[in-house]
């Protein structure tokens, strides 16, 4: 029975040590410089900007801000908020172009306005008959006075 801890041991321990001995490095400093550069962290699953909110006030601001612009066609925001809102748009004009039961009522779930989702779902598929995506456009439009965000322009194409 002590033998077999024993083993246990020494098979865990061993796991923790390296192999191969690592190479010598002339200065530390230079050798974790160089080691720190080669890590890049991944982002997995990660579909949209965070815009410096928690997620129900960011969910409202996408949510407002895609029904103004199906509202009026164009609007004016900070050039992150207008790629972002780019997303949502874009999926609304495709649940619009199906026209089926089910993406209506997802449309009624996410835009405020209840006769904006009908009338979209009315003009949108002739519209965008020809278009398999990409019916929004962001221009760039200079920085902001005060804080000197950049802003841009969305508009439905």
């Amino acid at each position: 029975m002590l033998r077999l801890v024993l083993l246990a041991l020494v098979s865990v321990t061993s796991a923790f040590v390296p192999m191969a001995p690592l190479p010598p490095c002339a200065a530390s400093a230079a050798c974790s410089r160089a080691n720190t550069a080669d890590v890049q962290m991944i982002r997995h699953g990660v579909k949209l900007k965070k815009l410096s909110r928690p997620a129900d006030q960011r969910k409202a601001l996408l949510r407002a801000l895609t029904t103004e612009l199906i509202r009026h066609g164009r609007i004016k925001s900070t050039l992150v908020k207008c790629k972002e809102v780019r997303t949502t748009a874009d999926h609304m004009v495709t649940l619009a172009k199906g026209g089926s039961l089910h993406e209506r009522r997802q449309a009624l779930g996410f835009m405020y306005d209840k006769q904006l989702v009908h009338a979209l779902f009315e003009q949108a598929p002739e519209r965008y008959a020809d278009r398999d995506g990409g019916y929004t456009r962001v221009l760039r439009d200079g920085f902001r006075r005060g804080d000197n965000a950049e802003m841009g322009i969305i508009e439905l194409i």
